[in-house]
């Protein structure tokens, strides 16, 4: 039998400058790697918003607030019904890389109440985004809506989804090709930005 995989902060860091990213995998007990082709990314130029999101953006319904709570968003994203793939061991490495300024999260608040958010890790002009949830509806679109418009005005020019999803696909997601992407995340590494606060 092969020893487990032990994470730590920078192994994780090394596999996303490779375009690779970790998921915990239930059944074996052990992280998996994935580096899908295609490559789920959206476009900073190109995320949708429609007439219902805009008018949600509007209303001032939410707070939105950025590294307020980011294990209160890594338990929202783990929460999940069907399971999840987020361990005990990624709430500890996450959290280490979020105390080193290497991951950051999106929080979206209702009534004081934490109701959605989306968490990742940035480096250089690249933000691999690595789950996202919701308790109330548009609350994950909201997030995400916020974080488009941060990257973009912090000067990233990458924003990795992984995989593709109906609903990432409503908000403008594509999929391009594995060398695609690794041309564009090593032109991302070499920015020299900073994710900073909102």
């Amino acid at each position: 039998m092969r020893p487990k995989t032990k994470l730590s902060p920078d192994l994780v860091i090394s596999a996303y400058i490779q375009g690779i990213f970790p998921m915990y995998i239930s059944s074996v007990d052990d992280i998996g790697w994935y580096q899908p082709d295609p490559r789920a990314v959206i476009p900073l130029d190109g995320f949708y918003i429609s007439r219902s999101l805009a008018k949600t953006l509007k209303s001032n319904k939410f707070e939105v607030t950025f590294d307020r709570d980011f294990e209160g968003v890594m338990k929202g994203c783990a929460d999940r019904p069907e399971g999840t793939w987020i361990s005990e061991e990624f709430f500890r490495v996450f959290g280490e890389l979020h105390a080193r300024c290497d991951c950051h999260s999106v929080e979206v608040w209702y009534e004081r109440r934490l109701v959605g958010g989306v968490y990742g890790v940035a480096l250089g002009g690249a933000f691999m985004a690595e789950s996202m949830f919701h308790y109330i509806t548009d609350a994950s679109k909201v997030a995400l809506a916020h974080l488009v418009q941060h990257l973009r005005n912090k000067g990233f020019i990458l924003l990795d989804v992984q995989y593709l999803t109906p609903h990432l696909v409503s908000l403008g997601a594509v999929e391009i090709p594995h060398e695609q992407y690794m041309e564009r995340l090593d032109l991302a590494l070499d920015i020299p930005t900073y994710f900073g606060e909102q």
